[in-house]
């Protein structure tokens, strides 16, 4: 086997990636990454009847939006292509033929209503029909039939598939760097087909002939393929080739209750499952999360570093990242944490490229020109992120810096709005209009002067004066808010407070 470490990560273009497939790829490119080695995509689109238009688009995009691009794959040749099983199909069949030729595999030419009918029997006398050892003499196949009556048939045009001939009492013992030692029984395992009668490999035979062909030295890949590792492990054998080593990911389960995350889970509890939009379901892309932190949550599903440590950029996971500290049993997927790990982006990443980031919303409101400025917008970002896990939530956070607020919290009204709140307003606009220098600290230290003096309470005015500026009561320090909007709106704020009110 090549020294140089090579994985690949082999998705079908079925539909749209799920977030357990991005996974996937993600332990495969941060191992390959750590050791050196190359991360090679292939599409596996050997099955044409469940073939998507568009979905190896999506996945080829999706991939490069999480930032993990392959260093092989279709439209970048390392030398080992072509990357789509579709492209590779006449290599196939003379390798199917090769495990004829050895003994380890054969012609069946039963039809598909002869084996329904076996099935059926079966199942009436309370049994599973199993092809394999017990019963593949008594069937349609080159085991069977004489050699003259099965080359009749092949030269007749017959349908047939190739199947594979499992051994007879063996004790298989295999490998997995997560789950350690595993023994199999091969009396327990059927005669998978490797060769279809339209002339396409199955999954089985496709990938190992591929994995070989392509040097892949790891295979990667989800526990939902861990029942067919006796397969690909008698294959190699068969073949006489090198046996990769494989690592089987365990499942990201369900946020409450039992089984795997689905399309279904996202839909009825509000959450994406997919890496970009698809169809009428949302991305993470589109609702508003930052690559990085899709990444990063996504990597803590079912590997643990081994401290406390819970963010981590792309090169600290490529750093730190193993097979071995990859957990066994599934990982409950917590849509709240998805959440925190975007907060915690969204507070790293500069006011200045929020601001770019919001502009866009605001421009499509209609806010006017010099309040979408950058340089006022990194200001009102600044104030306002910490309470935000989205940059979708700044408006709702914000517009009052935008806009006098058009209704006020009915709630705050009936508790702030006293009897002799509206004398006070109208004395603090002239205190207002006295100020030259309307910074947020003087109109503070200015204002607090004027209440001290009056001997009035801080909780008569200020909370009446956020309610009227704001339309609520929350937002930052009042000061600095007064400060951005300036003077003119500030008295306006008041003015209309007074005559609504």
């Amino acid at each position: 086997m090549s020294s140089k470490v090579r994985v690949r990560f082999a998705p079908s273009p079925t539909g749209p990636l799920h977030i357990g497939g991005v996974r996937t790829a993600l332990f495969n490119y941060l191992f390959a990454k750590r050791l050196k080695g190359d991360f090679i995509l292939r599409i596996e689109d050997t099955d044409q009847t469940r073939y998507v238009e568009g979905a190896e688009k999506y996945i080829i995009e999706a991939l490069e939006w999480c930032g993990l691009p392959y260093d092989e794959g279709p439209g970048k040749n390392g030398g080992f292509g072509p990357y789509r099983q579709s492209e590779r199909k006449h290599i196939y069949k003379e390798y199917a033929e090769e495990l004829i030729s050895k003994g380890h595999a054969y012609y069946a030419f039963d039809t598909s209503e002869e084996l329904d009918g076996h099935r059926k029997d079966h199942e009436a006398k309370g049994k599973t029909f199993i092809y394999n050892w017990h019963n593949r003499l008594k069937l349609t196949n080159s085991l069977s039939l004489t050699p003259d009556q099965t080359k009749a048939r092949l030269d007749a045009g017959e349908d047939y598939v190739i199947r594979f001939l499992t051994p007879q009492d063996q004790k298989l013992h295999l490998t997995d760097i997560i789950r350690g030692d595993i023994e199999i029984d091969t009396n327990i395992l059927d005669d998978k087909v490797l060769f279809k009668s339209d002339g396409m490999p199955t999954y089985h035979l496709a990938n190992i002939v591929d994995d070989h062909l392509m040097k892949i030295t790891h295979v990667i890949r989800g526990e939902e393929w861990l029942p067919s590792l006796a397969l690909h492990q008698m294959l190699y054998t068969s073949f006489n080739w090198e046996t990769p080593q494989f690592a089987h990911l365990p499942l990201i389960m369900k946020p409450v209750g039992k089984g795997k995350l689905s399309k279904r889970d996202g839909d009825k509890l509000g959450f994406p499952v997919f890496p970009l939009s698809w169809n009428d379901s949302v991305g993470y892309r589109e609702a508003g999360y930052f690559p990085e932190s899709v990444v990063n949550f996504l990597a803590l599903l079912g590997w643990n570093p081994g401290t406390e440590q819970e963010l981590f950029n792309l090169q600290e996971l490529i750093d730190q990242f193993s097979l071995e500290r990859v957990h066994k049993s599934g990982a409950r997927f917590d849509p709240d944490k998805t959440k925190w790990y975007n907060h915690q982006y969204l507070q790293q990443k500069p006011d200045s490229e929020l601001a770019s980031l919001f502009q866009p919303e605001l421009i499509e409101r209609g806010i006017s020109e010099e309040l979408v400025h950058l340089d006022y917008l990194e200001k009102v970002v600044c104030l306002i992120k910490e309470r935000a896990n989205f940059v979708s939530d700044f408006w709702e956070l914000s517009d009052y810096f935008f806009e006098a607020p058009k209704t006020y919290e009915e709630k705050a009204v009936r508790k702030q709005w006293k009897e002799d709140t509206p004398k006070l307003m109208a004395d603090l606009i002239t205190v207002l209009e006295s100020i030259s220098d309307f910074s947020s600290e003087n109109v503070e230290n200015t204002v607090k002067q004027w209440i001290t003096d009056k001997e009035l309470s801080f909780g008569k005015v200020m909370p009446p004066l956020r309610l009227i500026i704001v339309g609520a009561m929350k937002g930052p320090h009042l000061f600095d808010i007064l400060s951005m909007i300036g003077k003119d709106n500030s008295i306006g704020r008041i003015e209309k407070a007074l005559s609504t009110l």
